[in-house]
């Protein structure tokens, strides 16, 4: 390395209006300006750093004064018509001073004698308020260019006399693009992966890109390697962070805490690392939309592996991961043990619940909601409809009975009425009524002398019903079980008049078509009035002796009910003491009192004083006096006597 070496930030330093990298908007009004001979007297360029504003006034100053391009850009201070002053160091009020007595002279070669101020928001308000004459009337040959990187504060009296231009940062592709020029005239090789990991890591300042294309020059010579760049700059890889991501994405912990312990060993800063997270679940999120892809900034290739890797993952689980990582940001800077609290963040990624997870749950809540809801619904449905169809059934299979049977004789019509059982408790079988009506037609039924039906000249016996009305052929043809099991428990009200017979079956009481069945009344609720409640109240305070304690007794001899509404026993008391004590056990006592009066009451304590319990608190002298304010003539002799009250503590 000879010693005449001069970095790529000072050798590549533009000289053109061309030369100067993605700022147009400005370049282009100057040149303008400068060919309609409309150059303002004040400018003030302003934006982030490395991005070209003392470059730019540089070249304005050049462009201006007609300076040939072998003078290079850091010589034109060493002329007589270019001035550069830096704010930082020249901020005082003299220093202003000196500039305005130097302004007054005229440029010995050249139109305009140009003032660079860099860094100018450094000045002191004094300086400023020193500089606004000047600034605002400057002889016809003097140009103040005025660089800064936080306009806001400058102050706003100096802000409305300039011509104000805001420089925007360079993009990822603007400084690949000039990187792999400077790397074409110094012979570098090195791939366009590096070269967007320089441009990240310059964060839209060319003058950093360079700066940063020189260390890796250094490290790694004229052959420039990606991995050894990395490791160059301390830069975290994509390969670990997509390493990273995938052991999220199988939630593996154990590969999780490997990579991050790999990482601590290597030196990275946790800061940084989270810093580059947070951009990685970014670009993962932005290449769910394929439409979108132009906001990474990254290589073609890292573009597409985005887009792969994306679709392991939903929208929601990446804003619940960016939000985690962002806050562990700020939260890491004020921690004792920032390792501990880095790996309790990336846990979190790696266990938090997935949204597929969650939605597939809720998913199957709500169809077992749905089936809950439809299973009732047919039950309902089906048990209304049972009982339709048996209301709607039944009178059809009598009239359907009753037309197949022929009519009765005369002799034996008194016999069949009286053996005939109400068509509600008849016990005919459907077995029974589907043979009877199997042909079509009722076959003619005759009584023989024994009272039996005879059909086709058989003789049968007659229906069970027939001979005992309470009989019930259909439940004596199954077992009881079975028809609890086929038709459910009987209802409560069905269950109180029925009888086991001795063959199992329930023996129904006869019950006329005129009767209504019948409904159970509930009985109304008992209630008490405030003299019954008095007249136990004794006996229910002797009953307290024995259920309570000995002072709540005796309070309770105390008290008594004055008013009963609404269940809401009002008690008297004549201290404040008693009315806590029927606070704190009212429960229990209304429980006792329920046993006397056969109604709960609520149970509520009113301090009240009477004139009884107004005297018996009094002292004997107090009643003494009290006593003569009742009776004038017993004052009129302790008046006239000075009689005194003769009272025995011992008594």
């Amino acid at each position: 390395m000879s010693d005449n070496y001069r970095a790529l930030t000072r050798t590549y330093r533009p000289r053109t209006f061309d030369d100067i990298v993605s700022q147009h908007h400005v370049s282009d009004t100057l040149k303008n300006a400068i060919k309609q001979n409309r150059l303002a007297h004040a400018y003030m360029f302003c934006g982030p750093r490395g991005v070209g504003k003392t470059t730019m006034a540089r070249v304005l100053a050049r462009t201006v004064n007609s300076i040939e391009d072998e003078v290079d850009g850091e010589s034109l201070n060493q002329t007589l018509n270019v001035i550069e002053i830096d704010a930082a160091s020249n901020n005082g009020v003299d220093d202003i001073r000196d500039l305005r007595e130097r302004v007054r002279i005229p440029p010995q070669n050249g139109r305009y004698k140009i003032y660079i101020i860099d860094e100018v928001h450094m000045l002191s308000k004094a300086a400023f308020n020193a500089l606004l004459k000047t600034l605002e009337e400057p002889p016809d040959h003097v140009i103040f260019i005025f660089a800064t990187t936080e306009p806001h504060k400058v102050l706003p009296t100096i802000l409305s006399r300039v011509q104000r231009f805001d420089f925007k940062r360079i993009s990822i592709d603007e400084i690949v693009s000039r990187l792999e020029t400077v790397a074409q005239n110094e012979g570098i090789q090195i791939d366009h992966e590096s070269l967007h990991v320089i441009a990240k890591k310059a964060d839209g300042a060319l003058r950093d890109a360079l700066g940063l294309m020189d260390q890796a020059i250094a490290f790694c010579g004229t052959d420039i390697e990606h991995d050894e760049l990395l490791r160059a700059l301390n830069v975290v890889s994509k390969e670990r962070m997509f390493q990273f991501m995938d052991a999220v994405e199988s939630q593996n912990s154990a590969t999780g805490l490997e990579l991050i312990n790999e990482l601590l060993q290597e030196g990275y800063d946790i800061q940084e690392f989270l810093i580059g997270l947070t951009e990685h679940i970014r670009n993962l999120y932005v290449a769910k939309n394929s439409e979108k892809m132009h906001l990474v900034e990254a290589s073609k290739d890292t573009k597409e592996r985005y887009k792969t890797a994306s679709n392991d993952f939903s929208d929601d689980d990446l804003m619940r991961m960016l939000h985690i990582v962002n806050e562990a940001q700020y939260k890491i800077k004020e921690a004792h043990q920032p390792k501990i609290l880095f790996e309790i963040t990336l846990l979190k990624l790696i266990h938090m619940e997935r949204t597929r997870n969650l939605n597939a749950l809720i998913s199957d809540l709500n169809d077992l909601k749905k089936k809950l809801s439809n299973g009732q619904l047919v039950k309902t449905t089906e048990s209304g409809s049972t009982n339709s169809s048996n209301s709607t059934e039944s009178p059809q299979k009598e009239q359907q009975s009753s037309a197949k049977e022929p009519l009765p004789t005369d002799d034996a019509y008194s016999q069949t009425e009286q053996s005939v059982p109400n068509p509600k408790n008849t016990g005919e079988s459907p077995v029974e009524k589907t043979q009877a009506g199997q042909n079509g037609q009722a076959e003619p039924l005759s009584n023989d002398d024994d009272g039996n039906n005879s059909k086709n000249g058989v003789s049968e016996p007659k229906h069970p019903a027939a001979n005992n009305p309470n009989s019930n052929t259909g439940s004596a043809e199954r077992p009881a079980s079975d028809y609890q099991n086929f038709f459910g428990e009987p209802s409560l009200g069905n269950c109180k008049n029925k009888e086991p017979s001795v063959n199992g079956t329930e023996n129904k009481p006869q019950q006329s078509s005129a009767e209504e069945p019948e409904v159970a009344v509930q009985e109304p609720p008992k209630n008490v009035s405030l003299n019954e409640v008095k007249e136990a109240w004794p006996a229910y305070v002797e009953t307290l002796r024995s259920k309570v304690q000995q002072m709540l007794y005796f309070q309770m001899q105390r008290m008594d009910p004055v008013s009963l509404k609404n269940r809401e026993l009002t008690l008297r008391c004549s201290d404040d003491f008693a009315k806590k004590i029927l606070e704190e056990n009212k429960k229990r006592l209304a429980k006792v009192l329920e046993e006397e009066v056969g109604v709960f009451l609520r149970l509520k304590c009113i301090v009240q004083k009477t004139e009884k319990d107004t005297e018996e608190s009094m002292s004997p002298y107090e009643r003494f006096k009290a006593l003569q304010e009742r009776d004038p003539k017993i004052k009129k002799l302790v008046e006239l006597f000075g009689a005194e009250l003769d009272y025995n503590l011992n008594q």
